[in-house]
């Protein structure tokens, strides 16, 4: 510690004279005691210290963050899926029954079953370069992010709930709903290009928008657990498109099916790349939705709420933050995003409404919300990791003959891992969030001492 710590007096106000005087004291003692004087003790000023905390900071987020943890856990999920598709081959299987005479050939074998079916996977997901043709080629990412589109949607409701503090199980329902309102306006209603197209997209927000609130409302004002209540509208949406399938005024006329009739062309999303792509405008849809949702947890006033009621309802209620409204909203927003969910199918990929217009993806966005890590660019990348697997894994079953039930298996693992980040962090050998604060300031304190 310096003198002038202990005296209580801050160097800056100091007097020249005064200096002068301590630092001779401190001579004469020191030549009086016989001995040689101490080297003084340096402080560490802030901006000595300012780049190698930089340096840290930046090391710190790359090594401890949750995206690595979230790379990892799929890479996992990956390595575990391709040992799964090994064991499972036939031709790994007769191999191991020689392995002891020729180890090498069970090895082989085992490498070709899994990067074969992860090939497979890659040219029906991404890039087909055994393709003719640039646009074969590329055909393959279209569909992806065709597929990825209502994911990335519905995954954001849910994300954004999830942020709030609040558990979206009914992103299914939501999409149902979204995509039913929306149907019923692009074959009943017959507007001009563009106004059809812009109404069908409100309704279908408007009617996950409903769905959803409902599950805010009774959480706001009866405390209503929100998973109880988006479970119960999950089935009540189910059921409820399965009999409005059957009535008059949706089941198209002449057919016993359920399904509606034809979307009118005006109520269609325009090819993004063209007729020979199945890729369309509800892509720059979900894009939209996402740097709005950016926009609105990082630079809006109603998003700074809606995470601090995620964070701490007490202390939101505490600094005048209404959570009964908070609830509200956030529902209203997240089933409106599953909304869209639901008319980039009917208006987009099914152009008709049918009781599995919302297939699993309801209940596949919480998965992407969860490997997103409810941040609105994170979801966005998850979902479109889940379409490549949707659209690759057909690919993969029909080149390998490895069953599509595979992919389903290796998210599956994704969401274990992903559940589980300590143990992601144990077998990589990953610090702990916080790790070099925490030794940063173990140093400061010891220095400090010494001095």
């Amino acid at each position: 510690m310096s003198p002038d710590e202990k005296n209580g007096q801050p160097g800056d106000a100091r007097s020249k004279e005064t200096a002068a005087a301590e630092d001779t004291r401190l001579l004469t003692a020191a030549e009086t005691a016989g001995g040689a004087l101490p080297p003084p003790a340096v402080p560490v000023s802030s901006a000595e210290l300012r780049p190698e905390d930089g340096h840290e900071s930046v090391l710190h987020r790359i090594l401890t963050g949750n995206a690595l943890v979230s790379v990892l856990a799929v890479l996992m999920a990956l390595i575990l899926g391709g040992l799964l598709i090994a064991v499972t081959d036939e031709a790994v299987a007769n191999s191991a029954g020689y392995f002891f005479s020729r180890p090498t050939d069970l090895l082989g074998a085992a490498w070709s079953a899994a990067s074969g079916a992860y090939v497979a996977l890659f040219q029906g997901a991404v890039f087909n370069f055994e393709a003719d043709t640039f646009s074969r080629m590329i055909y393959p990412l279209t569909q992806t992010l065709t597929v990825a589109t209502p994911l990335i949607c519905a995954g954001l409701g849910v994300a954004l709930a999830f942020r709030a503090g609040m558990f979206n199980i009914g992103a299914q329902g939501q999409i149902i709903i979204g995509a039913t309102l929306a149907a019923w306006v692009g074959f009943s209603w017959h507007l001009p290009v563009g106004v059809h197209l812009l109404v069908v997209v409100l309704a279908g927000a408007v009617g996950g928008a409903l769905w959803g609130g409902i599950a805010g409302l009774l959480k706001a004002r009866t405390g209503a657990h929100e998973v109880i209540v988006t479970i119960m509208l999950n089935y009540i949406a189910i059921q409820l498109v399965l009999f409005l399938l059957t009535t008059p005024g949706f089941q198209r006329p002449g057919s016993t099916n359920p399904i509606s009739p034809q979307i009118d062309s005006t109520a269609l999303f325009p090819p993004l790349l063209g007729d020979g792509f199945r890729l369309h405008w509800g892509f720059v849809m979900a894009i939209a939705a996402t740097v709005f949702i950016w926009w609105l947890l990082n630079r809006s006033t109603v998003g700074f709420e809606l995470r601090a009621v995620g964070a701490n309802p007490a202390a939101a209620r505490n600094a005048g933050i209404s959570t009964t409204k908070g609830y509200v909203i956030v529902m209203l927003i997240a089933g409106a995003l599953a909304g869209l969910a639901g008319v980039a199918q009917v208006s987009g990929t099914e152009k008709v409404l049918t009781s599995g217009v919302a297939a699993s993806f309801g209940f596949d966005a919480i998965t992407v919300a969860l490997l997103g890590r409810s941040s609105p660019w994170g979801t966005f990348a998850a979902g479109l990791l889940f379409g490549a697997f949707r659209a690759g894994g057909v690919t993969m079953q029909t080149s390998t003959g490895t069953s599509i039930d595979i992919v389903l298996v290796v998210q599956s693992l994704i969401v274990l891992f992903i559940a589980a980040p300590p143990l992601v962090r144990s077998i990589f050998r990953i610090p702990p969030p916080g790790a070099f604060k925490t030794k940063r300031t173990t140093t400061n304190a010891a220095a400090g001492g010494a001095a």
